[in-house]
């Protein structure tokens, strides 16, 4: 199951999903609610109802669920691994990490959307968008959608330390492994809630933070290697 993060439906997979289905995996995307083309009112979306969306798409009779999680995509899948571990095998963050208990992405955020081209000249400054090609960056803004103003600003409530024994990837794109690991041990807040993963990997693909459309090989690689 592939989840974008902000700004993003399904479609930001379809190369990684190629991938994965030409080697035999049956593989599934989704488009959170509030990041379709057409949802109507995206301001009242919430990462419960994004949560919800993720377990209802999960697959319990599946003989294994591996739950890839880009960017944002992280929020309402912390909630998922809290409130319904047993439906995950494996979890992948990409270039992302699992939310802590009482966080949020930013809990000052005061808008009910989150454009695009409110951060675009920051991530393209930042790296953000490095390897991207022109077309992909066109493609980017042109099918990129606001994002639920409260999903960037809710706190999620954890309380299953069973979360915490899913196996997991973590892939590093932006910055390396050595740092992940490092700025977790410090407690820099989006990163604070790895050391408390039991099963963790760590997986170096240095691109920028969109590595579906940067290397997408690659990805479905590592994919596939926690598909097992």
């Amino acid at each position: 199951m592939l989840v974008p993060g902000f700004w993003l439906g399904e479609w930001a997979w379809d190369e990684v999903a190629r991938l994965l289905s030409e080697q035999g995996y049956a593989v599934d995307a989704l488009t959170l609610p509030g990041q379709g083309v057409e949802d109507p009112d995206r301001s009242r979306v919430t990462p419960q109802d994004q949560a919800d969306a993720i377990v209802a798409a999960l697959d319990p009779a599946a003989d294994r669920r591996v739950l890839v999680l880009h960017s944002g995509a992280a929020v309402p899948g912390t909630l998922v691994l809290d409130q319904r571990p047993e439906l995950v095998d494996h979890v992948v963050w990409v270039d992302t990490a699992p939310s802590a208990d009482g966080g949020a992405m930013d809990a000052e955020f005061a808008e009910e959307v989150l454009l695009l081209e409110d951060r675009y000249e920051d991530e393209l400054a930042e790296g953000s968008m490095r390897d991207l090609t022109e077309e992909q960056l066109s493609t980017f803004r042109e099918r990129a959608v606001p994002t639920p103003g409260l999903v960037v600003s809710t706190p999620v409530r954890l309380t299953n330390d069973a979360r915490h024994d899913v196996p997991a990837t973590v892939v590093c794109t932006s910055f390396p492994s050595e740092d992940f690991r490092s700025y977790a041990a410090q407690g820099v807040p989006f990163l604070r809630a790895l050391p408390d993963y039991r099963a963790l990997t760590y997986v170096d693909l240095p691109t920028g933070h969109w590595p579906m459309w940067s290397r997408p090989a690659d990805l479905a690689a590592v994919v596939a290697d926690a598909a097992g």
